[in-house]
């Protein structure tokens, strides 16, 4: 397999007879090169001493020699500098580049415990793979490794929301607002809350941002939450007969017509297996009121210094008739129904802590890249399967910024099978270099 050749080649984990190229020539592999994952040679600027002189360039490996070919290198410039075609099965000798140099070839053997120990990676039944040496990783290594996914999983959604605010005519506004909502949806309607909040035009409705009734209306409209049809069926008579829904509607068909307003599609929201507090109708009516009372603004987030005076920014109830219902026509009992302190919690996690990033990266802005790390340092962990599944194995997990890296490795690399670029696939293959068949069975001797 080409990609574990890499892996060996980059990390140096060679076999222990002497390296040579086909002709005889003996290598001495002085610096395996920068790894190279776009367009052109794999490594670049190696360092490799082929019989009694040492030369510098790109290296390029191939699963069989023919490969070289079979890509077209020897016609491609790109190509002209690399000084040495690294392949696991020789099946030409005339490697050529652009300008006519016949190119030395090296067999590499893959050291037959790192590729057991990789296919056991691949096909182990246990979830994590590799969760029997976690446990005995140094803490600095572990630590690097969380640091480095927690920022990886910031940039990332940090570039989703650089990516909206394009698509939002590069208002940061905009951009902040549907992303709060997006995340209002808390997973299961994060899809219809983003769509439903690029049916809003801030512009439109801040002529009425002071009548939360006119706000209520356009909301729920545009969400299409006042259609008879997104009425749930056995509720309909309910609703159709309530004062307050008939009126929200009214006014929403007078502000339609006014603004030419076109609603969402309602089908997009979910209501399966959710618990009341969580249905969209009760969101929107905790937006209505962020917004109403100014809460939902960006340079009002921006001025938040601590954890606690962002969570007291997003600190929100719903609206007087949302207090007694959960749905149009359906009473429930008395309550403000302010957002959790765990819902709040997710809010900055991934609303407030990646806008504060990318708008820091945006600024050129350190202060707001450093506060978007302070604040998920001292948020506790998210409480979830992934950051069960990691406890589980030995890791410990606190801080958000722990949380936060550990579904990074699980999504990106886990689910992916993507060993070769983690940090705890790396130290299974260089220091347990045995099956994890052995691992997993105490009666083997090891």
């Amino acid at each position: 397999m080409e990609q574990l050749l890499h892996y060996v080649w980059k990390h140096k984990m060679f076999p222990l007879s002497a390296l040579h190229t086909t002709d005889g020539q003996p290598v001495e592999v002085v610096d395996a090169g920068l790894h190279n994952r776009h367009q052109g040679p794999d490594f670049f600027n190696a360092k490799v001493k082929i019989g009694e002189t040492l030369w510098v360039g790109n290296i390029e490996i191939h699963e069989r020699s023919s490969d070289w070919y079979q890509h077209h290198h020897e016609t491609d410039e790109a190509y002209g500098n690399v000084i040495l075609h690294v392949v696991g099965t020789v099946d030409r000798d005339d490697i050529v580049t652009s300008d006519g140099k016949r190119l030395p070839q090296m067999v590499l053997k893959v050291p037959q415990s790192v590729a057991e120990n990789y296919q056991s990676l691949l096909t182990s039944d246990s979830y994590p793979p590799c969760h029997r040496v976690v446990s005995g990783l140094g803490k600095l290594t572990v630590h690097s490794w969380m640091s480095a996914l927690s920022a990886e999983r910031l940039s990332q959604k940090s570039d989703a929301i650089m990516e909206r605010r394009r698509q939002l005519n590069c208002s940061w506004e905009a951009a902040y607002f549907t992303t709060l909502a997006r995340n209002f949806g808390f997973g299961v309607n994060g899809e219809a809350f983003e769509t439903w909040a690029r049916h809003i035009s801030l512009t439109t409705i801040a002529h009425h941002r002071d009548n939360e009734f006119q706000i209520e209306a356009i909301f729920f409209g545009q969400a299409g939450l006042l259609d008879d049809a997104a009425l749930p069926g056995r509720y309909q008579p309910q609703a159709l007969d309530d004062a307050y829904y008939q009126r929200l509607r009214k006014e929403y068909l007078y502000l339609a017509h006014k603004f030419t307003l076109t609603p969402m599609d309602h089908r997009l929201w979910r209501f399966l297996r959710l618990r009341p507090q969580n249905f969209p109708h009760i969101r929107l009516a905790q937006l209505v009121g962020l917004y109403c009372h100014h809460r939902s603004e960006l340079s009002l987030l921006l001025e938040c210094q601590t954890v606690d005076e962002a969570k007291q920014l997003l600190s929100t109830s719903v609206t007087d008739y949302w207090k007694t219902h959960y749905l149009f026509g359906v009473e429930s009992p008395s309550s403000d129904k302010h957002l959790s302190e765990a819902s709040l919690n997710l809010l900055l996690v991934n609303t407030v802590v990646p806008v504060l990033f990318a708008f820091g990266r945006y600024q050129h802005s350190e202060k707001y890249c450093d506060r978007a790390f302070m604040f998920l340092e001292q948020l506790k962990a998210e409480q979830n399967f992934i950051t069960r599944m990691w406890r589980d194995c030995g890791l410990k997990v606190d801080t958000a910024a722990d949380s936060q890296a550990l579904i990074q490795l699980k999504t990106r690399y886990c689910d992916r099978k993507d060993c070769l670029r983690c940090r705890i696939g790396y130290e299974f293959l260089r220091q347990r270099q045995q099956p994890l068949s052995t691992l997993d069975n105490p009666d083997i001797q090891q």
